[in-house]
């Protein structure tokens, strides 16, 4: 798997995770769906999140590295 699905990944299950516990904990949680939702949206002009960062210490390579562009056309 490519940095970009990891990305998603994680993005969606932190998502996932934040609203269950504002359900069973507290509302506050809530701020934690918002700071991803706030991210996906930069990352979407900026083609950068703080989580690539750490997704590239862990040795993840993204389809650039692998395919020499990017498979998206863009």
């Amino acid at each position: 798997m490519f940095i970009e699905r990891y990305l998603r990944l994680v993005a969606g299950t932190f998502v996932i995770l934040s609203l269950a516990l504002s359900r069973v904990h507290s509302e506050y949680w809530l701020l934690f769906t918002g700071f991803v939702g706030l991210n996906l949206l930069q990352s979407a002009f900026t083609n950068w999140c703080p989580m690539m960062t750490f997704l590239k210490w862990a040795g993840v390579r993204s389809c650039g590295e692998v395919y020499g562009g990017s498979r998206d056309g863009a």
